[in-house]
């Protein structure tokens, strides 16, 4: 396997309303993202705060989406190695970013917490479960990748 991996992916912008960007109100944040192979185009734009389109994903969501992603697949991948049989997970993550306090439109993210919800076959795998997240958080390509705190705050239960 190779040391290091590149991806490569097209973002279109898709929101000149026949003027350009001649004003700051006169365009669109609209834009596609796309990867050769992927069946299916993301729809971006700005976060509504700043002039998007709320029915299209915005970077920020993206962010948090792809910090919860790479963990669930961590914690998958080491909760199969461990023997714990895993039947449910779904994680409701928030991302705070915080704007600069001097003006300017710039800002950065502060923290993101990951709540993921894991329900395992049965009640004896439980405590198998704590450490599976913290080697999934260690793992995490995406979480090392960035330079905001990434915490954890799981649950789980026995299957029914």
């Amino acid at each position: 396997m190779s040391a290091s991996h590149q991806y490569e992916l097209v973002v279109e912008w898709t929101g000149n309303r026949g003027i350009g960007t001649s004003d700051y109100r006169a365009y669109g944040r609209e834009h596609d993202v796309r990867a050769e192979g992927n069946a299916t185009t993301i729809s971006g734009s700005a976060d509504p705060a700043f002039r998007g389109d709320p029915e299209r994903w915005n970077p920020e969501e993206l962010l948090v989406a792809s910090l919860s992603q790479c963990h669930m697949l961590w914690f998958l991948h080491l909760a199969a190695v461990a023997g714990v049989v895993v039947t449910e997970y779904v994680d409701s993550p928030v991302g705070t970013l915080e704007m600069d306090k001097k003006g300017g439109g710039s800002g950065q993210f502060t923290e993101v917490i990951l709540r993921p919800s894991v329900t395992v076959a049965d009640g004896s795998m439980i405590e198998k479960v704590a450490g599976a997240h913290e080697k999934a958080a260690e793992k995490c390509f995406i979480a090392r990748s960035v330079n905001f705190p990434v915490k954890h705050e799981p649950s789980t239960r026995p299957a029914p």
